[in-house]
């Protein structure tokens, strides 16, 4: 896991060093949007196809979705109650549930999942994300953001349904053909396979310097300790805990299990970063917790690989 998290760390510092120094002119959220969009609209809904298409599916994937989901719900919860004790304003409000309640579970977890674990870790994390956490921030996190957001920018872009942005989501449409031809029995041609993987390989070091280049340090502020500390402390010791409990409960062993805890360990979503821009949350403040925490990760995720893999069943 060292080994791991040493390699993921080297990238992410990568996109950190290409943000200082700008290479060619070119500004880090400039490339980061480049590669952030060739990911999402054409490589990763590729991974998620190839995964879902061979991945084993049953009743493990209805527990992994179970997990991550009652995960998310049960953080947004603690956080509504940490709110209430940090005194935050309503923009920090919003951007403490969006950073506290909803893991990196794809920009970081698929790429260290699939380290640890090869193509069961991958199926993990995706199974993760798009049964779960992506549904939910799409829908709950879009209506969290209008909730405690600007009034103005909720009457700009509060028209559209949060459904339709679910529907939008290229890699939902990849996992439902995926699933789709996983139940139905069709198998997966070598040279479609080939070429999936081809375009698949790329998706994991693109998406950790693309968390580099996401990450900024000239945004914390003295009054922002509190939030932060409470946000870093949901999100990186009570989610995977909470995660544990639950995985225990349900039963799920091995890859599955111990995937699901990591999932949950991982820090705040680069994702959440768009809501507060669009409808005027904290930015500041939710950049410095995805800053924050993904830094804290690095130290936390290897003590949460140890702890699952000897508390899990066949972890």
């Amino acid at each position: 896991m060292l080994t791991v998290m040493t390699q993921m760390g080297a990238l992410i510092v990568a996109g950190v060093v290409w943000r200082l120094l700008r290479p060619g002119g070119l500004d880090a959220d400039t490339a980061r949007r480049v590669l952030t969009t060739l990911v999402y609209y054409l490589l990763l809904p590729a991974l998620v196809l190839q995964v879902l298409w061979t991945a084993p599916l049953g009743l493990d994937s209805l527990r992994i979705a179970f997990v991550a989901g009652l995960t998310v719900l049960a953080m947004v919860g603690a956080t509504l109650l940490a709110c209430r004790v940090c005194m935050a304003e309503r923009a920090a409000i919003g951007a403490m549930l969006l950073a506290a309640a909803w893991p990196n579970a794809t920009y970081l977890g698929l790429p260290v999942l699939d380290s640890l674990f090869g193509e069961p870790g991958r199926a993990v994390a995706i199974q993760y994300d798009l049964f779960a956490c992506l549904p939910l921030v799409l829908t709950l996190g879009v209506l969290l953001a209008r909730r405690y957001g600007d009034p103005e920018a909720v009457r700009m872009y509060g028209g559209a349904s949060p459904l339709r942005g679910l529907v939008a989501v290229p890699s939902i449409w990849a996992a439902l053909v995926g699933v789709g031809l996983n139940l139905a029995g069709v198998p997966l041609i070598d040279w479609l396979d080939a070429f999936l993987g081809f375009l698949s390989n790329s998706v994991a070091p693109l998406m950790l310097f693309s968390l580099g280049l996401a990450l900024v340090f000239n945004r914390f502020r003295g009054r922002d300790a509190r939030p932060l500390v409470m946000v870093t402390v949901i999100q990186l010791v009570l989610a995977p805990a909470f995660a544990l409990t639950l995985v225990l409960w349900t039963g799920l062993e091995g890859v599955p299990g111990v995937g699901s805890v990591l999932e949950a360990a991982m820090p705040a979503m680069v994702l959440g970063l768009v809501f507060c821009d669009r409808f005027r949350l904290d930015t500041g403040l939710y950049a410095a917790a995805v800053t924050l925490t993904t830094a804290l990760s690095l130290l936390t995720l290897p003590l949460w690989f140890a702890l699952a893999g000897q508390v899990v069943p066949g972890g």
